[in-house]
């Protein structure tokens, strides 16, 4: 007799449970929404179609092979948005504090691993489940995720081979060419075991940190690697931050300065409208760098120093850089309206211009304890002085006590580290500050923020303003003054 094949195991299946022929469909391939007539009662519930896999990159595969075919797979659409500089503003010898050319902290700095609460990592090793669904306009998918935040006891690291780890470590940052980081044999260990502060957060199953077999204890071996390879790179970061802030001077900005990147947008496939109206605008070439669209939101400031200044709106248009938070646009529209309002006052002797600030990588940072990177840099410059502010508009609710914080402290720090810079530059009349604008209304913040007692004048002494302008109170002109 001859061997079933899967084709005719499969019709003889379907035969047996909706007792019909799909020869009598013609093998069409439809699903039976296409096709007139009857069809058995659960015929729905076996067209879904479901697919489980254990290989980590294989939903992405699949995906692959559904555009491939011609099926629409949701996912975004990418488009490249530049930015224009404004040349005239970047010829008026604006400072930024910027690392000096020749300077490199691989060849100038030997750095040992320590502990430090600064290099704190996330390391996420909970299941991860991903579905794909058919939709109206596509394929959607969607990802799921199980785990809680754990802590490795000691009897765990007990398990661990520390001898591996630690040869595992040293190859990791040869490749890496952290050439100048030191590692000790017995660092790694100290770094999971110190909890005070704790210097990574795990994200698992409780049986990776407490193993029941021999192979429970690999997995919780690639546990204590993740986050110590991940810890590795950070504290290296970290400290090559801090070098590079100790040994800054100011230097004129330019237009390959890094702060001055283009933006990469995504949109989801779906918003299909969406997609040929912001195409439209990019190609025309003008609108968008002249005035606020509807398409791409975008505040537009002429003393900014490049156009457009994209700004957040939900998840219809995502950017790289990302768009301006709620805070921070507000801050942007009222130095705006301050400017405009002063500019036959206050201000009519004086030349305003603002940046917005990237990240780290990329934009102005400064590192003490931990990096902080102001959202904006502000240049107030009147004939050859200029001074120069940094301004982080954000919520204050879950911030840290003023006098533990590197970022509300920065003004301190400041003050002398400008008068150093100065002099490496032999430049004179130039001064830097910074302020924090809270987000967080003063009656709400002053309730558990100092002593509770703050007053509004004890948290402009701290160069922290809040977003209010009333007859007794106008932060703009705290700030510009």
């Amino acid at each position: 007799m001859a061997t079933e094949t899967n084709l005719e195991k499969l019709q003889r299946l379907l035969r047996d449970m909706f007792q019909f022929d799909c020869a009598d469909l013609g093998f069409s391939l439809r699903r039976s929404s296409a096709i007139t007539g009857e069809h058995p009662q659960h015929i729905r519930l076996l067209e879904t179609l479901n697919i489980f896999a254990v290989r980590a990159n294989y939903m992405a595969q699949f995906r692959e092979y559904l555009e491939r075919e011609g099926v629409e797979v949701e996912g975004c659409v990418e488009m490249p948005l530049a930015i224009r500089p404004n040349r005239d503003f970047l010829g008026k010898g604006l400072l930024v504090p910027r690392l000096p050319q020749g300077r490199c902290f691989a060849a100038e700095c030997d750095i040992l691993l320590a502990p430090d609460r600064a290099a704190r990592v996330t390391v996420d090793m909970s299941l991860k489940v991903e579905s794909m669904r058919s939709t109206a306009g596509g394929v959607a998918a969607v990802a799921m995720r199980a785990g809680q935040q754990q802590i490795i006891p000691p009897e765990s690291l007990d398990l661990v081979d520390w001898e591996a780890v630690y040869v595992n470590l040293l190859e990791f940052k040869e490749e890496k060419g952290f050439s100048n980081l030191v590692i000790q044999p017995d660092t790694p260990r100290k770094v999971l075991a110190q909890t005070e502060p704790c210097l990574y957060t795990l994200i698992a199953d409780e049986s990776v940190v407490r193993p029941r077999s021999f192979a429970d204890i690999a997995i919780l071996r690639e546990a204590v690697l993740a986050i110590l390879r991940k810890y590795v790179e950070k504290y290296y970061r970290a400290c090559q931050e801090r070098w590079d802030s100790a040994n800054m001077v100011y230097g004129r900005l330019a237009a390959d300065d890094p702060n001055f990147q283009d933006y990469r947008l995504q949109i989801p496939r779906s918003e299909a409208e969406l997609i040929a109206a912001v195409k439209k605008l990019i190609d025309e070439g003008k609108r968008i760098y002249e005035t606020e669209t509807r398409e791409l939101p975008n505040i537009h400031f002429d003393r900014h120093l490049y156009q457009p200044l994209l700004v957040e709106r939900g998840d219809r248009v995502r950017s790289e850089p990302q768009g301006l938070k709620p805070s921070e646009e507000r801050f942007v529209r009222d130095v705006r309206e301050y400017v405009r309002q002063e500019a036959g006052g206050s201000l009519a002797a004086k030349e305003i211009f603002l940046l917005r600030n990237l990240s780290r990588g990329k934009g102005i940072g400064f590192f003490e304890n931990e990096g902080f990177y102001p959202d904006f840099i502000l240049w107030i410059k009147e004939g050859e002085a200029q001074r120069i502010v940094f301004v982080e508009p954000h919520g204050m609710r879950m911030e840290k006590a003023y006098w533990t914080s590197d970022k509300a402290r920065l003004h301190e720090r400041l003050a002398d580290l400008s008068k150093t810079w100065a002099a490496r530059a032999g430049l004179k009349d130039v001064v830097m500050d910074s302020f924090i604008i809270s987000a967080t209304p003063f009656d709400t913040l002053r309730d558990y923020y100092g002593d509770g007692n703050w007053s509004k004048q004890q948290f402009a002494e701290a160069h922290i303003f809040f977003f209010e302008g009333t007859s007794n109170y106008d932060y703009m002109a705290k700030l510009f003054g």
